[in-house]
């Protein structure tokens, strides 16, 4: 099949004018100064995992990675992003979706990436469900079992 040189040339001019599309995650680093984990999530749905350097006896290392657990995986479309504190003991990131405001926070718990369930500031704090260990107040921890 032979183009002439206008197909030709207006066959180039579509593959080279394709749309760059960005990125869909975003990562951010734990906040604390002893911990090696990154966060990872996809903007688009807020799904959050991550993943971390760890030792193993006859190799250089591996990485361990978390998968989304509860509260962690899925949310209604948005543009999600993730935010750390800068609380030097604190394993844990923010996910916040910056089209309503909602927050909620995330951390590694049982192997997993488990969230608070998202809530927005102005509507006060909504209560953790019973499978997710509290926090101590005023302690700036990450959660700990009962």
């Amino acid at each position: 099949m032979r183009l002439t040189p206008f197909a030709a040339c207006l066959t180039g001019l579509t593959l080279t004018a394709a749309p760059v599309i960005a990125a869909p995650y975003d990562f951010v680093p734990a906040p604390q100064t002893d911990l090696n984990r990154i966060y990872r999530i996809d903007r688009i749905t807020g799904e959050v995992s991550s993943c971390q350097y760890g030792l193993q006896e006859g190799t250089i290392g591996v990485t361990l990675c978390f998968p989304a657990g509860e509260g962690a995986g899925s949310q209604i479309p948005g543009e999600y992003g993730l935010v750390a504190s800068r609380h030097e003991k604190e394993g844990g990131v923010f996910r916040v979706n910056f089209r309503t405001g909602d927050m909620s926070i995330c951390y590694v718990f049982d192997e997993k990436v488990v969230c608070t369930p998202q809530t927005s500031p102005s509507t006060g704090p909504v209560s953790a469900p019973a499978a997710t260990p509290t926090v101590r107040p005023g302690t700036g921890a990450s959660p700990q079992r009962p």
